[in-house]
C-alpha cells in the first residue's frame, strides 16, 4: 500500500482528492491537514511514503512545508499540486525538494499513475513546470556542459529513450534487452553526467536536441 497524506486549505477540494483516491486499491490515505503547520506535524507522526501539498496554504506555506519536510524527512515524496504554473511557483517548489509538481487540472487516472512514478523514483512534471525549469537551464551560463562523448552508444539510446518518458520496461523492449542491463545503463548516464535523476536527465537530452 502507498501510504499518502493530503494537505489543501480547500476543503471541497481536498475532500475530492480523498474520496477518489480511496477507490484505489493500493493508495491508503493515512491524514489529512489544511494549513502548512498540519501536514508538518502529520508527517513527522505519520511517515506518509507521499503528501499531496497544495502551495497557497494558510500559517506555512506549501513551498516552505516541503523544505522542511524533505529536510527532515528525506525518504518523503511530495507532489505539488497547485493552480500555479508559472515560475516563481514552479522552480522554488523543486527547490525546496518537491518530487513532482502537477496542476490540480489533472485527470484522475493521470494522479494515480503520478503517484506510482513517484514510488518508483520517477519524477512527476506538468510541461508548463518542465518549459520553466528547461528555460531556467538555457539562462545558467555558469553551468558545467557534461561531457556526451563519455556515454556509450547504447547509453546514448537510452538517454534519448528516457527523454520520451518511456519506464525501464519499456526501454528494454524498445532496445531488446533486460530490464536489468537498462538499470545499470541508466545508474551509469546519471553517474557520467553528474545528473541527480531521471527528470534531469530527459531535461539534458532535449536542452541538448538529443530528442525533440
Amino acid at each position: 500500500m502507498i501510504r499518502v497524506l493530503v494537505a489543501d486549505d480547500h476543503h471541497v477540494v481536498r475532500r475530492g482528492l480523498v474520496f477518489f483516491l480511496k477507490t484505489q486499491k493500493d493508495i491508503d490515505i493515512i491524514g489529512e491537514a489544511s494549513n502548512g503547520k498540519e501536514v508538518i506535524a502529520l508527517s513527522e507522526k505519520l511517515k506518509p511514503d507521499i503528501i499531496l501539498m497544495d502551495i497557497m496554504m494558510p500559517v506555512i506555506n506549501g513551498i516552505e512545508a516541503t523544505r522542511i519536510i524533505t529536510t527532515n524527512q528525506p525518504d518523503v515524496k511530495i507532489l505539488i499540486l497547485t493552480s500555479f504554473s508559472d515560475q516563481d511557483h514552479v522552480l522554488p517548489a523543486l527547490e525546496a525538494g518537491a518530487s513532482g509538481y502537477q496542476l490540480k487540472d489533472i485527470q484522475p487516472d493521470d494522479l494515480v499513475r503520478a503517484i506510482h512514478d513517484l514510488m518508483i523514483g520517477q519524477k512527476q512534471l506538468h510541461p508548463k513546470a518542465t518549459s520553466h525549469v528547461l528555460a531556467n537551464l538555457s539562462g545558467d551560463k555558469n553551468r558545467p556542459l557534461q561531457n556526451l562523448q563519455s556515454l556509450t552508444k547504447r547509453e546514448l539510446e537510452v538517454l534519448k529513450e528516457i527523454a520520451k518518458g518511456k519506464s525501464n520496461k519499456e526501454i528494454a523492449t524498445t532496445l531488446y534487452i533486460t530490464e536489468k542491463t537498462v538499470k545499470t545503463h541508466v545508474t551509469n548516464i546519471l553517474s557520467k553526467l553528474e545528473l541527480a535523476d531521471r527528470t534531469q536527465a530527459a531535461l539534458f537530452a532535449v536542452k541538448n536536441y538529443l530528442v525533440d
